[in-house]
């Protein structure tokens, strides 16, 4: 990546105005995050994007059209997938949330023993009842944070296996509970460096800037379709 680019001529990120247009007369009013460090927000700073994380940023925008948009991230770091439908889903339900963003899995994924249909399993009992509650459902693809160089090459080939069967599942699931879908792990810049932090975990303030751009064209799609 070019040491001059910045968000505003990132030709992945949003440009000006067009957040507004993509979210024009949105229908949303309460927006719930629920799942790990990728949903609480934990992302390196990088020079030339704000420091601001992807859900966070994504609540901004629904936000700048309808100010009384009400919001409550549940995200928290470490979290398996069990472990966020057991501590988070009755309090994104108490909400009353009618849209909802689920990233979990990625540290189930993180393990040598990763079990799909486990996590799958989670996945799907989360998405129903938000869903059954009556919001829509945002789920995730993550980028393939394999290709981060912090990544030791022994290491590399087993977590991206992992990370795209992670991938790979979310987004079958995704189809057969009908929630709108963000595919990340397979995005023309996943091994570019600057995406990723220095733990060889999380991403930088660049992924979450291109996270925010693909999820609200996702929204986009989804609300002008129903109009």
């Amino acid at each position: 990546m070019s040491s001059t680019l910045t968000e505003a001529t990132d030709p992945w990120c949003l440009r000006p105005g067009e957040a507004a247009d993509l979210l024009r007369d949105h229908p949303w009013h309460r927006f719930v995050v629920l799942g790990d460090s990728v949903a609480e927000g934990l992302c390196e700073p990088l020079d030339g994007y704000p420091d601001v994380q992807w859900a966070d940023r994504v609540a901004a925008e629904l936000r700048a059209v309808r100010p009384e948009l009400a919001y409550l991230n549940l995200g928290r770091r470490g979290l398996r997938a069990h472990e966020v439908r057991a501590t988070q889903l009755a309090d994104a339900l108490a909400f009353g949330p009618d849209l909802a963003l689920v990233v979990c899995g990625g540290n189930d994924a993180f393990r040598p023993g990763y079990d799909p249909d486990a996590v799958d399993g989670e996945l799907a009992a989360i998405i129903t009842a938000l869903r059954d509650a009556g919001a829509d459902v945002i789920t995730v693809g993550m980028f393939d944070v394999s290709h981060s160089p912090a990544v030791r090459d022994t290491l590399r080939a087993g977590l991206g296996a992992r990370m795209r069967r992670l991938a790979r599942h979310t987004r079958a699931v995704a189809e057969r509970l009908g929630t709108l879908h963000v595919h990340l792990t397979d995005h023309p810049l996943v091994a570019d460096p600057s995406l990723y932090s220095g733990d060889g975990r999380h991403g930088s303030a660049r992924s979450d800037a291109v996270a925010t751009a693909e999820t609200l064209r996702v929204l986009a799609t989804h609300h002008t379709g129903r109009r």
